[in-house]
């Protein structure tokens, strides 16, 4: 059992605070409710370009690392299609430096032409490096666009082209930082080595003054159902075939989010399970093969991936896949195979606990979800999972009109691939 207090300020910065005396640090986790969702489709990839613009300096600190190093600690951050993370890990008797450093930035961060040109020119560089010149590099550009017609999870966070940051602009930049990185649209958590009521003053004393932002109302549109098979051959110079299978699934906070998401460790999670044992082991008809959920806070996709083997034709791979999905959907899987698989992600989730950063990491976006207290509800949830609902949940997701199938076929060379 974690346990935690919950307190907010006058501007409504919500703060969460977990006690634990076994490690002598502290993790500051600030999470801002903004991700790629969130943008313009004519301006994309800025929630990616501020978690880079959030180093580049802010009123009182010209440099953000220097100060953390000289404190003893190390800081990161993530970027996804919901949420811009920000986390601090330091000597517990050095708090006060992370949150000085954090409250100066969401205070005042340094909108600076310069900062801003060098900061367009890594992430441009990124993007280049992880989606035009690498293998399989632009798979959810393609993945995205075929899956989501309406919704903005229809560009990866990256962002759809490097043209929206190349031309963001300071006043781009501003808008977008006094709507998001306010302390209304923040949640604090402070794991660790600490006292509560210690933590309640210093963060009333960094935090307290910052003025609250508007208050966001979200609006996005939902995805209609897919009616039918989606399915793009995508001709690259990448080094061997590949095959994604995309099926729309519901939303992290659903009940049979879970259900999916035990569906996904059926087919692919360990030796014993379906695709790799049958395809991969006996059959030898991929070189690898895996199954994951996206785990968005809106409905999000449960993917299917693979590499068939030397000689086997991506439809010889595709109908493979589609004869273990149609067998799961047949009959009931054992009751013991199920517990396995339950109990795995058990262990997982306990000794993911262990560790503080994710401990912190965890409280925030429990709470954006709702309640943080689905940090200590989470595996009871998933052993709540029956095989009647698996059965349920995979006839219903698992459908070819629920689909979106993506064929890599390889050129021939081992150059890189460029996106379309």
């Amino acid at each position: 059992m974690i346990k935690f207090e919950r307190f907010r300020l006058d501007n409504g910065l919500t703060v969460l605070v977990h006690e634990d005396d076994s490690t002598p640090m502290a993790v500051v986790n600030i999470l801002y409710n903004v991700g790629a969702r969130d943008e313009s489709p004519e301006k994309t990839g800025f929630a990616h370009l501020f978690e880079h613009l959030m180093f580049g300096g802010s009123a009182n600190i010209p440099d953000f690392d220097t100060p953390i190093q000289m404190a003893g600690g190390e800081n990161n951050a993530f970027t996804n299609n919901d949420i811009t993370n920000f986390y601090d890990m330091l000597p517990a008797e050095n708090l006060e430096v992370a949150l000085w450093l954090e409250s100066d930035r969401m205070m005042s961060l340094n909108f600076d032409e310069r900062v801003l040109e060098v900061q367009r020119k890594v992430v441009v560089e990124e993007f280049k490096e992880t989606c035009l010149n690498e293998p399989y590099g632009d798979v959810w550009h393609h993945i995205a666009d075929m899956a989501y017609k309406v919704h903005p999870y229809r560009w990866p966070t990256i962002g759809k082209v490097p043209k929206h940051v190349e031309e963001a602009t300071l006043d781009d930049v501003r808008r977008f930082f006094y709507r998001y990185y306010r302390p209304n649209n923040a949640i604090l958590a402070i794991a660790g080595n600490v006292d509560a009521e210690q933590v309640k003053g210093l963060v009333e004393k960094w935090f307290g003054d910052i003025p609250a932002g508007e208050m966001i109302e979200r609006q996005l549109p939902q995805e209609p159902p897919q009616k039918r098979l989606e399915r793009r051959i995508n001709e690259a110079n990448v080094p061997v075939d590949a095959i994604y299978l995309a099926f729309h699934m519901p939303a992290r906070n659903h009940a049979d989010y879970y259900a999916a998401d035990l569906i996904s460790d059926v087919l692919s999670n360990g030796s014993s399970s379906r695709l790799y044992r049958r395809l991969l082991k006996e059959q030898e008809l991929f070189s690898s093969i895996d199954c994951y959920v996206t785990g968005s806070i809106d409905p999000g996709l449960l993917i299917v991936e693979g590499k068939p083997a030397t000689g086997v034709s991506l439809d010889e791979a595709s109908a493979a896949i589609w004869k273990e999905l149609t067998e799961l959907k047949k009959e009931l899987i054992p009751e013991e195979e199920l517990q396995k698989l339950k109990n795995k992600i058990e262990s997982t989730l306990v000794f993911s606990e262990l560790n503080v950063l994710n401990k912190a990491i965890n409280l925030s976006f429990f709470e954006l979800l709702g309640d943080a207290e689905l940090i200590n509800k989470e595996a009871g949830l998933y052993q709540k999972v029956t095989t009647a609902d698996l059965h349920r949940v995979a006839k219903e997701i698992l459908t070819e009109e629920n689909c979106s199938e993506l064929y890599y076929k390889a050129k021939g060379g081992v150059e890189k691939q460029v996106a379309a």
